[in-house]
């Protein structure tokens, strides 16, 4: 007698999941909705890390995201957990399902409207997000991954050591982490939970309240590490900088916090370029880059605009990098740079 073959009626919205992944796709949504079946399941565009799916069951949207691979920093045992405690405390949309085994997980749908609406402006977008950032740091303490100037310093020598790059061209970085390394107060009996990727594309804004998404980076830090994050993109201008910290330290801050600041800041910005640089390294390329020249922000966001850059393709991973390599040696030649130094060094 034949065994019975599975049925497969309700294959036909996962035709654009890559074929090994089904499985475990077709698992999370049985157990995540039973018996019933979604109508679509749609590629989203712009998933680097994650290929992302939106679908509809019983008349509601919910995404389906599977996690690309699995390195010392995105390792969904991890990343899901975190994601499902801040699902808990209602700062991340509602998880009904993880599965670090197959590394799949589906969440609720979150329709977005534009940060630039967020009800009084900038200012109140900044301290909002000092006080979600706050919520996320009393969270039971996330798992640790290793010490941050640790990862940091590692992912650059790796860059370096992948020919992206002429030979000393990225030594003043290496040097500029080093003076970073020695003078900041690390404390690792003080880290907390963080998210460690709040840039304006996982802080969603819905009408009525902002969430973080994509937790893949999620682990225990710094507590000025998101913060200082923020800074590079929404909380730019001294005021909105101070709206993000007196929201999250609930007073304002004091001198040694904002030198702690002034030197995180750069070091975040160094790992996100490493970050995109290990990913873009992997692009054949006729021959090392011999310099680091790079578009501003507004000129980035100008060309991705116009369509002459495609947001995640190799080139543009890139040009990120480089972008980020060109802040943080901005921020450790930064007027006041020195002397948070001297500060932070006086204890």
């Amino acid at each position: 007698m034949k065994a019975a073959r599975p049925d497969r009626r309700s294959d036909a919205p996962l035709a654009l999941v890559p074929p090994e992944r089904r499985d475990g796709v077709r698992a999370a949504l049985a157990e995540a909705f039973g018996a019933a079946s979604p109508t679509r399941l749609s590629p989203i565009a712009g998933g680097v890390s994650a290929q992302i799916y939106r679908t509809e069951v019983g008349g509601r949207d919910y995404l389906v995201r599977l996690e690309r691979g699995r390195t010392a920093l995105r390792d969904p045992e991890r990343s899901f957990a975190c994601m499902q405690a801040a699902a808990h405390a209602g700062i991340a949309p509602r998880v009904l399902h993880a599965d670090p085994a197959s590394a799949v997980a589906i969440m609720e749908f979150v329709h977005v409207q534009p940060l630039e609406t967020f009800p009084g402006g900038p200012a109140a977008l900044a301290a909002e997000i000092g006080r979600l950032l706050a919520r996320v740091q009393r969270l039971p303490t996330f798992p640790a991954v290793g010490d941050y100037p640790t990862i940091v310093e590692r992912m650059l020598a790796f860059v370096r050591g992948t020919g992206l790059f002429a030979p000393g061209l990225l030594d003043p970085h290496a040097e500029g982490m080093a003076r970073i390394r020695e003078a900041y107060p690390w404390d690792a009996a003080a880290l907390v939970s963080s998210h460690n990727d709040p840039n304006p594309r996982n802080i969603l804004y819905d009408g009525e309240r902002l969430w973080l998404i994509d937790w893949e980076t999620a682990f225990r830090n710094d507590p000025l590490a998101d913060i200082a994050i923020v800074t590079a993109e929404i909380a730019v201008t001294p005021e909105l900088e101070a709206a993000l910290l007196d929201d999250w330290l609930g007073r304002s801050p004091d001198a040694r916090t904002l030198a702690r600041l002034a030197l995180i800041r750069p070091m975040t910005q160094l790992y996100y370029a490493c970050l995109l640089l290990m990913a873009s390294a992997q692009a054949p390329r006729q021959a090392p880059h011999a310099d680091l020249q790079a578009p501003s922000l507004a000129e980035f966001r100008l060309a991705v605009a116009e369509g002459g850059l495609s947001p995640t393709g190799p080139k543009v991973l890139e040009l990120l990098g480089k972008m980020q390599l060109a802040a943080f040696l901005a921020g450790v030649t930064a007027p006041g740079f020195e002397d948070a130094m001297a500060l932070l060094r006086a204890g």
